[in-house]
């Protein structure tokens, strides 16, 4: 054996400590002598032995107690316990506080260094397997915190806004562009804060404090000089939630510079469209037509009509964006659906459909609004309900007041949306890829109606299962009178 090992012999009987003294030093073990508590914690002190041997009573107190002081102070050095009389308590007892091993009377020498030589080798490999899992459990450390550092590299490098928030909103982690776009570059450390008390913008208090029913994907963060940003959120498991943010503003740009062309265009379109209408009307006036060309008068009466139609959709889009006539009022929605559901009552009945209103009874839904924008926004969210929804189907208007807002809920029986075309079906001229033939449409429609529901500072988006049908929500803020 190493003579580098040290053996502690805490023994009070002097005939027993020879005896192991000469076993030890026989196996050219190193020996240190306590024969009572004040020495015995000076050489633990002064140097680090191998191993300790300890009898069943030593300098007055109970071995099994000071073995398990020991333990709780050095949990990996071993203890071997030196016992007059084998029982089976005191065994129990010795195995359950962590002994290495026991000895027992009569001893012969060889016995001795076994023991001490079986309790150092386990100790040992304990020790070998404890530096592994040291060395493994570094080194997975250390790769992790090496991909912790790529990962925030690349988020500190992207050109979008990253926030991750834990489950009390509190920041984890928040990127340079977020800093910037906030103006928060003066704040050193923010880890931990809780987000909104850091960021307080009404917009992304909004997104932040939804009930979580029916949230929008996408949800829009506007600054006062202009800028505006893409935000999602996307809960993370176990950890709280992720917020994207994307600059859209040279979008809102594009968006702007393409309407103002569109409305130019549109504006001049008018004039000769009327032109055209009055000059057929007159053919019939200058001599007598036959069948053939009265049928190509009809013809090109309606196509003029329905190009007619599509230059007013896009003038009226044009002001409503222009916000022309931004005038409100107190509006009560309620009133206003079953005013828009009576008017459409003969298209249902012709279809034979079956209208649901589920409005809430009693207390009325007011909100301060442009009647007559939220009147054209009933009507095409209805209106399309009925075109899409095939005959003998089922179309839902419901109202309700949620968190100092008004959900309207407009779901029909239809075809459904495909997923592919959801995140598109509010923009201009778009048309879902499944339209049936015969169905007409401009795909203006539900461009003016998130024109009308933007114009007064709500919020809509699509819920559609394809062959199902779809679900059209639309958040309004509800009015309340500050006196």
């Amino acid at each position: 054996m190493p003579k580098s090992d040290l053996i502690l012999l805490a023994l009070s009987d002097l005939q027993m400590l020879q005896l192991f003294e000469r076993a030890l030093v026989a196996s050219s073990y190193k020996v240190a002598i306590a024969r009572e508590k004040t020495a015995l914690d000076k050489v633990l002190q002064e140097s680090s032995p191998a191993l300790v041997i300890l009898e069943e009573e030593f300098a007055g107190q109970d071995g099994l107690t000071v073995a398990e002081d020991l333990l709780d102070r050095f949990p990996t050095m071993p203890v071997v316990l030196f016992l007059s009389h084998e029982t089976v308590p005191v065994l129990r007892k010795a195995i359950s506080i962590g002994v290495s091993d026991c000895l027992c009377a009569p001893l012969r020498i060889e016995d001795i260094g076994q023991a001490v030589e079986r309790s150092i080798r386990r100790a040992d490999r304990v020790g070998d397997w404890t530096r592994r899992e040291i060395r493994r459990t570094t080194a997975s450390l250390q790769h992790r915190v090496k991909e912790l550092q790529k990962f925030e590299t690349i988020v500190n490098t992207i050109e979008d806004g990253v926030m991750i928030l834990d489950e009390r909103q509190c920041i984890l982690l928040i990127n340079p562009v977020v800093r910037r776009t906030f103006g928060l570059w003066q704040e050193e450390d923010l880890t931990g804060r809780p987000v909104l008390e850091v960021i307080d913008h009404p917009d992304l208090r909004s997104l932040l404090t939804s009930d979580g029913k029916g949230i929008a994907p996408h949800h829009e963060i506007n600054f006062d000089d202009g800028r505006c940003l893409s935000a999602q959120c996307t809960p993370i498991p176990g950890v709280g939630l992720a917020i994207t943010m994307q600059d859209i503003s040279y979008l809102r740009q594009i968006d702007r510079l393409k309407s103002e062309f569109i409305n130019t265009v549109s504006h001049d379109l008018r004039s000769p469209l009327t032109a055209i209408l009055g000059y057929v009307d007159l053919l019939e006036r200058v001599g007598p037509l036959n069948d053939a060309q009265r049928e190509f008068i009809q013809r090109v009466q309606i196509s003029v009509e329905s190009i007619t139609g599509l230059v007013n959709d896009l003038l009226e889009l044009g002001r409503i964006e222009a916000g022309v006539d931004s005038q409100k009022e107190m509006i009560r929605l309620d009133s206003l659906v079953q005013l828009t559901a009576e008017t459409l009552e003969v298209q249902i009945n012709e279809k034979r459909q079956k209208l649901t209103l589920e409005i809430p009874p009693g207390k009325p839904l007011e909100l301060r609004g442009n009647p007559i924008r939220l009147r054209q926004m009933l009507d095409n969210l209805l209106g399309n309900a009925i075109k899409y929804t095939p005959e003998g189907g089922e179309i839902i208007v419901e109202l309700e007041e949620q968190a100092e807002q008004i959900i309207l809920r407009v779901t029909d029986t239809g075809p459904g949306i495909p997923p592919s075309d959801q995140p598109h079906i509010f923009e201009k001229f778009y048309r879902a890829s499944n339209v049936p033939k015969g169905v007409g449409g401009s795909g203006l429609g539900l461009a003016i109606v998130k024109s009308i529901v933007d114009n007064h500072h709500g919020r809509i988006w699509v819920e559609s299962i394809l062959g199902k049908g779809s679900t059209f929500v639309v958040v309004l803020p509800i009015y309340r009178d500050e006196k």
